[in-house]
């Protein structure tokens, strides 16, 4: 159900603030308004000729029509493959004659854009994303060869087992909404999409109104301001967007399916939580012991170290603008998979019951606090990051805010966390593996 972006560097050394940044706290944010009134959000670094822009529109995959599921997808595919006068071969030859990346992506809630360039073409490069976003052409031939591409791999994902586990899961959790939609669509949806539809939904989505924007990089606010107006001042001044129920999320259900891989795929979810909630970051903070912290959480230590039923296990905070899902996710031996499930549940209960040490609490706080400046070595991450501020409404001095935060949090309000989350709860779980035999179920 997530989508991961593929960003081609522009130059070997990406690395942004060095050893300048060593802490989240160092990273200064503007708030640049364009005379046309397009806010953005400003990092300055003059240190490195480079500028990152990321940006995103309210209203992603799941604005899709039913019956045109992959939509979304496919505009942001051929979004930039052509625009104004040049053809699709024209436009990408432009950007990689000048070294300029710009892609454009799908989510559930948001339509993104990144851009990057090398100062001294800056001009040029807000050229062309002013050109991709505003006179876009979506043409057969281009248009024609995603389809393609998006069918082969639809094709390729339905052997998958972790993606079988996912459509049952979310369609188990969610019923028919829009979220459980498949985001690059289906073989006979993708396959019937035409550019017209494109120019239908591009006009649905992109306007000023929804547009949220991050800047990173050696440019300054007075040339940022009319630059953002460049750019986006000539979409429409509102989109047209389709209201999305809030979720109703099913728990307790077990759904199978076989297949026939060496493992079963095991994924696993229960109602979650807003990101805006005044409880987000003790849920937070109790997801990376229980399930989030990779190789230190409890289920890494029960299920894998201890009993060595799966190479990998965990949980994590799913929160959308129609609702927060918590999920987790394992993969063992068709025999180990019903011996993998008690497990989990009974680290769930362990962690509503019990809770955590204290040790283990200051422990996760330290991982969680001190690795937030990862988040920070580079342009591209600290402009993601400025757009998911904005997105998510948590304010212009989060980044000042975040790690006091979260060494706030008290044992107590991890229990309260579990308890809200994960008490008298049984999640819903979805088993994608071969068949089990007697002999299998025997060990034998």
């Amino acid at each position: 159900m997530s989508v991961t972006a593929f960003l081609k560097p522009l130059v070997t050394a990406t690395a942004f603030l060095g050893a300048a940044l060593s802490t989240a706290q160092a990273v200064e944010i503007q708030k640049v308004t364009s005379p046309g009134g397009i806010e953005a959000w400003l990092v300055e670094d003059h240190t490195i000729p480079l500028i990152a822009m990321n940006f995103s529109f309210e209203g992603g995959a799941a604005q899709d029509p039913e019956d045109k599921q992959g939509l979304t997808r496919l505009l942001a595919a051929t979004l930039d493959e052509g625009a104004g006068d040049l053809s699709s071969q024209a436009f990408q030859a432009r950007l990689e004659e000048l070294s300029v990346t710009l892609r454009y992506d799908t989510g559930k809630d948001y339509f993104y854009g990144t851009l990057r360039t090398l100062t001294a073409n800056r001009d040029e490069a807000f050229n062309l994303a002013e050109m991709s976003l505003n006179k876009p052409r979506f043409d057969e031939e281009p248009v024609q060869r995603m389809k393609t591409q998006f069918i082969a791999g639809i094709r390729q994902s339905e052997q998958d087992p972790s993606e079988k586990a996912s459509d049952l899961l979310y369609s188990s959790l969610l019923g028919d909404h829009p979220y459980t939609w498949k985001t690059e669509g289906t073989v006979e949806s993708q396959g019937s999409l035409t550019p017209d539809d494109l120019r239908t939904q591009y006009q649905k989505l992109l306007a000023k109104d929804g547009v949220t924007i991050g800047v990173v990089g050696d440019i300054d606010a007075a040339t940022l301001a009319p630059a953002l107006d460049k750019i986006f001042g000539g979409l429409p001044e509102k989109a047209d967007l389709t209201p999305v129920a809030d979720l109703i999320v099913s728990s307790g259900k077990t759904v199978s399916a076989e297949m026939n891989v060496p493992q079963t795929q095991i994924l696993f979810g229960l109602p979650g939580i807003m990101r805006d909630d005044p409880d987000y970051q003790a849920a937070y903070v109790m997801n990376h012991i229980l399930g989030g912290g990779s190789f230190t959480s409890w289920l890494y230590e029960e299920v894998r170290e201890k009993r060595g039923l799966t190479y990998g296990v965990g949980t994590s905070l799913a929160p959308y603008n129609a609702g927060g899902l918590m999920i987790g996710s394992a993969a063992t031996r068709a025999d180990k998979a019903d011996e993998s499930v008690q497990v989990i549940q009974e680290q769930f209960k362990r962690m509503t019951e019990q809770g955590p040490t204290q040790a283990e609490l200051d422990s996760a706080k330290k991982y969680l606090t001190g690795s937030y400046a990862l988040r920070f070595d580079s342009s591209a991450k600290i402009a993601r990051q400025l757009v998911a501020l904005q997105n998510a409404d948590l304010g212009i001095d989060y980044f000042e805010r975040r790690n006091a935060e979260i060494e706030a949090v008290t044992l107590d309000d991890v229990k309260k966390a579990a308890q809200r989350l994960l008490g008298d709860k049984t999640p819903t779980i979805a088993l994608v593996g071969p068949k089990m035999t007697k002999k299998d179920a025997s060990g034998g």
